[in-house]
C-alpha cells in the first residue's frame, strides 16, 4: 500500500520513532539530583510523556510541578521543558504560552537562561508564531538575525503555514545550525524505559526485526502471527503491538478493519489504541468510516478522537466529510477537537468545504475556532476565499486580532497585491495598517515595495513611517538603498 510523505511522517510519530530531543545542558545535573526530592515522581512522569510525544500532557505536568514544588531542584528544568513541550505541541495558543513560560524562566533563572538552550528555543517559538502572522515576533527575530537579507524561504510548518520573512528564516536556520553544532541540544532519552523494556526503534531488538519481516510475508501467513502479538498484554509488548498495528494496516484482508477497531477499543495502552485509529485511515473498507464515527461518538479519550478525525479526513467518502462537518459544528464537542476537524476540512479542498467553513465562521463565538477557519480557508486558494478574508479584515465590528490574522492569511494566500494596496487607505487604525505593512514585507511584487516607500515618505503617522522603514530594510529592492541614503543625507 502506497503512502505519501505526510503519512510516513505521521506514521513515525505514531510508532514512537521520535527525533533526538534537546536537553544536554541538564543531563549531568540530573544525575546529581537527590532521589528524595518530592517532585521526582512528577518530573519522571512528565519526562515519560514528553519522550512518548504526548507534549500537551507533558507541559501540563511540568507546569503542575513548578506550581506545587517551586523550591525543587527540578523546578528550573521543568519550566524549560514546559516551554519546550508547548512548542512541540504547536498550536498558536501553545506557542504564545511557551513565550510567557520562557519569560518567567528568564526572570527566575537568568543565569541558566543565558547559558542553556532557552534563548534558542525562544527564537524557534517566535519563528513559528511569525509564520502565523505575529508581527511582534517577526520584528524580534528579524532584529536577532541582524537584518539578514537571505533569499531562502522557510519550510512550511506542520500546519501548512505560508512563507515567513527571509530574515526570520535565517534566524531559524541559525538555530538549527546551533542544534546540529551541539550548542546544548544533544541529550538523548534513554533507549530503555524504567521497566527495562527495549524501545521499538532499537536496532538490536530482534523482536522488531522479526515483525518487520512480516511485511514481506503474504497476508495469509502474517495475520495469525500479528493477531497473536496484538492479543498480548504484558508491559514489554506495547512497542511490539504498536508495530503490529501498522503491519496489519498494510495487509489488505477482510478482517483488517475489524482487527484495528478491536485494538482501538480494547488495547490497555493508549498509544497502541491511537495507532490503531490512525492506521484505519489507510484501510479502504467502507466499514472503517462507521467505526471512526463510533469512536467520535462514544470514546472519552480525546487523543483517540483526534486520531479518528485525522483518519476520517484521509478517506475520500462524502460520508466521512459530512461527519467532520457535523463534528466541527456541534457545540457539545471539545473546542480543541473542533479546531482539528476544521483544520482537516481545510485540507480537503472543495467549494463545498470552503462554503461550509465560511458559513460556520459567522455562527461561532469562540475566537480560536474562528482563527482556525481563517487559516484553513487561506489554504484553499480561489473559490472566493481571498476576498472573504479581506472582507473580514475590513470589518471593524470583528475582533482586531482576528482581523489581523485574516489580513495576514489573505496576503499569504495570494490575494491580489493591488487590492491589498488599496486596502491601506481603508483601514483607519494604526494596528491594522502596521499589520498590512508586515503583509507587504512578505510579498515579492515590486508594487509592495513601492507602497512601503510611499508610506515611509508621506504617511502622517511617524510610527507608521518608522515601521515602513523597518520592513523596507529587509528588502533587496535597489530603490530601498537609495531611499535610505536620502534619509541619512537630510
Amino acid at each position: 500500500m502506497k503512502m505519501n510523505n505526510l503519512m510516513l511522517t505521521l506514521a513515525l510519530g505514531v510508532l514512537g520513532v521520535t527525533a533526538t530531543n534537546s536537553a544536554a545542558a541538564y543531563e549531568s545535573a540530573a544525575n546529581r539530583i537527590a532521589k528524595q526530592d518530592p517532585a521526582d515522581s512528577l518530573y519522571r512522569t512528565a519526562n515519560e510523556a514528553m519522550r512518548n510525544g504526548n507534549y500537551s500532557r507533558a507541559a501540563e505536568i511540568f507546569h503542575r510541578l513548578t506550581e506545587r514544588y517551586p523550591s525543587s531542584s527540578y523546578a528550573d528544568r521543568a519550566l524549560y521543558f514546559e516551554a519546550f513541550s508547548l512548542f512541540r505541541a504547536g498550536d498558536t495558543r501553545d506557542l504564545k504560552t511557551a513565550l510567557n513560560v520562557l519569560a518567567n524562566y528568564q526572570i527566575k533563572y537568568p543565569a541558566q537562561f543565558v547559558k542553556g538552550d532557552a534563548t534558542t528555543l525562544r527564537i524557534r517559538v517566535c519563528q513559528a508564531l511569525a509564520e502565523r502572522g505575529d508581527e511582534g515576533c517577526a520584528v524580534m527575530i528579524t532584529t536577532k538575525a541582524g537584518g539578514s537579507g537571505s533569499s531562502s524561504s522557510s519550510s512550511s510548518s506542520s500546519t501548512g503555514a505560508g512563507r515567513a520573512s527571509s530574515a526570520a528564516s535565517a534566524s531559524a536556520a541559525a538555530a538549527a545550525r546551533a542544534d546540529a553544532a551541539g550548542s546544548g541540544f544533544s541529550y538523548r532519552f534513554e533507549t530503555r524505559d524504567n521497566r527495562g523494556c527495549p524501545n521499538q526503534d532499537e536496532d538490536g531488538d530482534e523482536r522488531i526485526a522479526a515483525l518487520n519481516a512480516l511485511l514481506q510475508m503474504d497476508a495469509t501467513r502474517a495475520m495469525p502471527i500479528l493477531k497473536k502479538v496484538l492479543a498480548r498484554r504484558d508491559a514489554c509488548s506495547e512497542n511490539l503491538r504498536s508495530k503490529a498495528v501498522f503491519l496489519v494496516s498494510q495487509k489488505n484482508t477482510p478482517e483488517t478493519a475489524d482487527i484495528l477497531l478491536s485494538t482501538a477499543k480494547n488495547d490497555p495502552n493508549g498509544e497502541v489504541r491511537q495507532a490503531a485509529v490512525f492506521w484505519l485511515s489507510q484501510v479502504r473498507d467502507e466499514r472503517a468510516i462507521d467505526m471512526l464515527a463510533d469512536i467520535l461518538r462514544s470514546s472519552r479519550d480525546d487523543e483517540l478522537r483526534e486520531k479518528a478525525l485525522f483518519s476520517l479526513s484521509q478517506h475520500r467518502s462524502t460520508t466521512g466529510t459530512q461527519i467532520l462537518r457535523d463534528f466541527a459544528t456541534s457545540e457539545t464537542n471539545n473546542d480543541e477537537l473542533r479546531e482539528k476537524a476544521i483544520f482537516w476540512l481545510g485540507q480537503k479542498r472543495s467549494p463545498e468545504n470552503a462554503d461550509f467553513l465560511r458559513r460556520l465562521y459567522a455562527t461561532l463565538k469562540n475566537n480560536d475556532l474562528k482563527e482556525k477557519i481563517l487559516f484553513s480557508l487561506s489554504q484553499q486558494k480561489g473559490m472566493g476565499n481571498d476576498q472573504w478574508l479581506i472582507d473580514i479584515a475590513r470589518n471593524t465590528r470583528e475582533n482586531e486580532e482576528l482581523r489581523k490574522k485574516a489580513l495576514f492569511w489573505a496576503g499569504q494566500g495570494g490575494a491580489n497585491i493591488d487590492q491589498l494596496i488599496g486596502l491601506y487607505s481603508q483601514l483607519p487604525d494604526r494596528e491594522m495598517r502596521e499589520q498590512l505593512l508586515f503583509v507587504f514585507s512578505q510579498r515579492r511584487e515590486p508594487a509592495a515595495v513601492t507602497k512601503m516607500l510611499d508610506v515611509a515618505k508621506t504617511d502622517k503617522d511617524p510610527e507608521l513611517r518608522k515601521k515602513a522603514i523597518f520592513w523596507l530594510s529587509q528588502s533587496r529592492d535597489p530603490r530601498v538603498q537609495d531611499f535610505l541614503m536620502e534619509l541619512i543625507d537630510r
